[in-house]
């Protein structure tokens, strides 16, 4: 490379393409008898490096510069503490030898791991799922109760294994009180009956003296737990689920349920089957159900699962605009049903989501994760951030050894990439998500609109006048340079910085070894002019910037 390209320090192959073709017009113009004379020689010289200079600013602007305005005025919404929630299915180790393990020396008395229980903790999962998923739609709430030692072993028809019961309601609330989340029962839409939904309300959450109040209290409980969120069944539109119906089948089978369940406590919060089978017209079916259940439903559930079989991490975190795109359609198929003088608030409740396709269930969906998967965390909490005034609920499938950012053996933990930007994202629960403007370098996958390489989104802390910017750079290999402009307050020059990253996205944990993909913090000092400052996102990172407004 020529002494051009060290001096004006530029992008390389830019600066050897400049260089090359400079090198070449003095050469051809040496040769001219004009240029042995020593000022027009000086000149042509000047002129050159002029030229080169002015040519990389430009090829450096084109490809690196990018903008995100900030405006604490432009709310979209809370960013809802139930969007940090997570999701327990009796499914593999999940369950047993995952948050539960009668006799290990890891647990306590009542076999809860306090090692997975520490970890769960500084997770902060605000609102748990149980007991399924799939499960669910073929579990009798009932087999889960009265002495364990006398609890019936049943076939789990869902996952093809035995289940023997040992935790059932009583364990998994207990176990909500003790990590502090507010635990969300799945009732069975599947096999199940109006019936064993309201009884399982009414066990739960009754105080009087009723036959499943006494139940309870029979078995070691006499206050009632007060179980706020109940889904109203699981993906019942899928084939592969044991009691499918058609939408039509499940919302008159919903709204029924939902009449009784709240006769029994008018408190609760119900969750309607979205759908699940997107191969299908879920459309129709959301529609249908937001129409039966408009007048009961507080939320509708959607799930989604994304892969990277392409091995290709660009195309891979443009998942965002499936995402969106679900969202967006449900969000307008809410406001077709909200009608009347006064319409019942309904929000979207995506309680089921993760990376997951490199295991199936012979494996127990034990997936392990890498840098790429913990940078698509980042992706999905920018939409349900970016989305916050309808998205008002999430859990990650799943918690611990299933799909999951905790994995055990009998003689500790590791703590999968995935689990640091989950908790990181946690610590701006109950702040104003706010609409930022973004320019920002484009790609394009086929029969898409471009995307942004830059995926953002933001949240403000009134009380403690915090700005939280979280940019994901979906580039494999460019570094963005990028102006962050304030429009409303003085921004402080001290910047905290949270970043995500290694040089190979491809790098995963194990036991013993769990630290290669961790973030880095620091605070740097940013040099503000008119309000905004500079800085540099790294390829295939994920960075939360918190700005102090003075």
């Amino acid at each position: 490379m020529s002494i051009w390209c060290v001096i004006i320090r530029q992008d390389r192959s830019a600066c050897e393409d400049l260089s090359h073709a400079f090198n070449h017009f003095y050469q051809l113009s040496a040769k001219r008898k004009f240029m042995k004379n020593p000022m027009i020689r000086a000149i042509t010289l000047v002129l050159a490096l002029s030229m080169a200079f002015s040519s990389l600013h430009v090829v450096h602007a084109q490809q690196n510069t990018a903008r995100i305005k900030i405006d604490v005025d432009r709310s979209i919404g809370e960013v809802d503490p139930l969007l940090f929630g997570n999701f327990s299915e009796h499914l593999g180790r999940m369950i047993y030898g995952g948050i539960y393990d009668e006799g290990s020396p890891l647990s306590d008395p009542s076999g809860y791991r306090k090692d997975v229980m520490d970890a769960v903790k500084q997770l902060g999962v605000s609102i748990l799922r149980w007991p399924g998923g799939n499960f669910a739609s073929g579990y009798n709430w009932q087999d889960g109760i009265g002495p364990r030692d006398q609890r019936p072993v049943r076939i789990d028809l869902a996952w093809n294994d035995l289940e023997s019961n040992r935790f059932g309601t009583d364990e998994f609330l207990r176990y909500c009180e003790l990590i502090g989340t507010a635990p969300y029962v799945c009732i069975n839409a599947g096999l199940g009956t109006i019936d064993d939904a309201r009884h399982w309300v009414e066990y739960c959450n009754e105080p009087r003296h009723t036959y499943w109040a006494d139940q309870r209290r029979k078995n070691g409980r006499e206050q009632p737990y007060n179980v706020k969120y109940w889904a109203l069944g699981n993906e019942i539109d899928g084939p592969w689920q044991m009691g499918h119906k058609s939408p039509e089948e499940y919302a008159n089978f919903a709204l029924e349920a939902a009449k009784a369940m709240r006769q029994v406590d008018r408190n609760i919060k119900l969750v309607a089957s979205g759908s699940s089978n997107y191969g299908a017209d879920w459309i129709a079916w959301n529609r249908i159900v937001l129409q039966t259940l408009r007048n009961q439903a507080d939320y509708i559930a959607l799930h989604t699962y994304i892969n990277n079989r392409d091995n290709d991490l660009e195309r891979f975190l443009a998942w965002s605009q499936t995402i969106d795109y679900y969202i967006e359609v449900t969000e307008g198929l809410i406001r077709q049903v909200r009608t009347g003088p006064n319409p019942r608030p309904i929000y979207v409740a995506y309680d089921e989501w993760n990376v997951w396709y490199r295991t199936g269930n012979r494996e127990k969906l034990e997936e392990i994760y890498n840098l790429e998967d913990a940078l698509a965390m980042g992706m999905f909490f920018n939409s349900f951030f970016r989305h916050a005034n309808i998205v008002k609920m999430a859990n990650l499938a799943q918690m611990v050894n299933v799909i999951a950012p905790i994995m055990t053996n009998k003689q500790g933990l590791f703590l999968q990439p995935i689990y640091f930007p989950i908790a990181e994202y946690g610590k701006q629960r109950g702040n104003a998500s706010l609409d930022v403007w973004v320019s920002a370098p484009t790609y394009q996958l086929p029969n898409r609109p471009p995307l942004r390489y830059l995926d953002v989104s933001a949240s403000y802390n009134a009380r403690e006048r915090m700005v939280y910017v979280n940019v994901l750079n979906r580039s494999k290999d460019k570094d963005l340079s990028t102006k962050i402009e304030n429009q409303e307050g003085q921004l402080a020059n001290e910047v905290d910085v949270w970043e995500l990253n290694n040089s190979d996205l491809k790098a995963t944990h194990t036991f013993g070894d769990d630290k290669k993909v961790r973030p880095a913090t620091r605070a740097v000092t940013a040099a503000i002019t008119n309000n905004s400052f500079s800085y540099t996102f790294p390829a295939h990172s994920l960075t939360i910037l918190r700005l102090r407004l003075k």
